[in-house]
């Protein structure tokens, strides 16, 4: 790779014209309903739910709301369902990079994404939500993640408990904690560097947005389980939600999800473990009668959070995924996936997080390990915020990461070469 000179002062005017650009191509969508619609929706702030004021990590009281399939109200009528969020960014490499289509070797100033969201309560056991995205990079626009639940809550034998139906298209999104793949820190990442790796088990992405399962789920006194399986969509409607046509087909009746976990709130406290799986026979090309690829899934997970007062709040999560598979020649490989963050918040607007990841399997080239960091500040979504009154209904986080890698591609030799700092602003309605 060769070497880019690095200007001081040219990132950061375009990062300041970057979040500036998000700001507006945001606030210019009509303010309506966004994801903080279900605070909205409650009638209590976006950190009754969230860490830190905003984002995907779930206090016990979100982990709830998940559960009750998104429909908890404050009973008042008049609240539209629908969203929207855009993402900005700056991603800087520490060597050139080979881009893809829409992305320049460095120095990236990208507005990521742009999406609607149906964000809301239908009935009393109904609710759910759909997004549509428009990706800034490729300049498409999709159909992304769906989760539509139906939830029950009632009494057994003096405990609480939940039945519910989820209908969704990211294996393991289902879950209601942040230690599973559809869920798991960091909630983004740059798309002009390499992440996590080039190599990831199934349950990890390989499938999501364009499969399509039920899952049912059910959390007894603390007891939480889910029970399920997917079917891969045609081609001809992956194509006309905006994914694309994928000819790989997941076999009816040869795949399941599964998920136990053991949860308890002490209200000061909270904390889960747990183990998942999938296990799915992938069909390469549906065109042709073939024998399919067999992938088994299977990990184990646990999570704590320290709440206290909620001035300060500290995050502890990790999973660890273990896959086999044999291919169509009958040949088998494994690949092992081990994910670790810390989080900590003051006063639900400033944090700082570290996660440590590592991808390793029986092909050496497989494996990517290294470790990120990020700082964050979300002004409003509390209580007492005052955010402006142009800006009422919305939330922001703006944030820097940073990645360093030891290992990338089963090289540490020019791993560092992949070293990204990474500034966004997140902005949702």
């Amino acid at each position: 790779m060769s070497h880019t000179r690095f200007s001081l002062w040219r990132p950061w005017q375009r990062t300041l014209a970057g979040f500036a650009v998000g700001a507006a191509l945001a606030i210019g969508v009509s303010p309506v309903q966004a994801l903080p619609s279900f605070a909205r929706q409650t009638g209590m702030e976006c950190a009754s739910c969230h860490v830190g004021g905003f984002g995907p990590q779930l206090t016990p009281a979100g982990t709830l709301f998940k559960m009750g399939g998104y429909t908890d109200s404050d009973g008042k009528d008049g609240k539209i369902p629908l969203s929207a969020m855009v993402i900005g960014s700056y991603t800087h490499t520490r060597e050139d990079q080979d881009p893809e289509p829409g992305l320049k070797a460095n120095n990236n100033l990208k507005m990521n994404e742009a999406a609607l969201f149906f964000a809301g309560r239908v009935t009393d056991s109904i609710g759910g939500f759909a997004e549509l995205n428009y990706d800034g990079i490729e300049h498409k626009t999709a159909v992304d993640r769906v989760d539509f639940r139906y939830a029950r809550a009632l009494r057994l034998d003096g405990r609480d408990a939940t039945f519910g139906i989820s209908v969704n298209n990211t294996p393991s999104s289902s879950d209601p904690f942040n230690t599973l793949p559809a869920s798991i820190f960091p909630y983004t990442d740059s798309p002009a560097a390499v992440g996590t790796g080039e190599s990831a088990t199934l349950i990890n992405g390989g499938l999501e947005h364009r499969v399509l399962g039920a899952v049912a789920y059910a959390n007894y006194g603390g007891l939480y389980g889910e029970l399920g399986s997917y079917g891969s969509l045609s081609p001809s409607l992956q194509s006309k939600i905006g994914q694309g046509r994928d000819y790989q087909r997941l076999s009816m009746g040869s795949n399941a999800y599964w998920r136990l976990a053991w949860m308890q709130d002490l209200k000061t406290q909270a904390f889960h473990v747990g183990v998942f799986g999938w296990s799915a026979d992938v069909q390469p090309d549906r065109t042709v009668a073939s024998p399919k690829d067999r992938y088994h899934d299977v990990g184990v997970d646990a999570g704590y959070q320290l709440l206290g007062n909620r001035e300060h709040m500290l995050t502890l999560n990790g999973s660890y995924v273990r896959e086999h598979r044999t291919d169509i020649e009958g040949a088998k490989s494994s690949l092992r996936e081990t994910r670790l963050n810390a989080s900590y918040y003051y006063q639900q607007t400033w944090g700082a997080s570290i996660g440590r990841f590592a991808t390793t399997g029986s092909d050496p080239a497989a494996a990517t390990r290294g470790q990120m960091l990020q700082l964050d500040w979300t002004p409003w979504g509390k209580e007492n915020a005052n955010p402006p009154a142009f800006l009422s209904l919305a939330n922001l986080r703006l944030g820097l990461q940073y990645w360093n890698y030891n290992e990338f591609g089963g090289l540490s030799s020019g791993a560092k070469d992949h070293n990204t700092t990474y500034l966004f602003s997140w902005l949702s309605f």
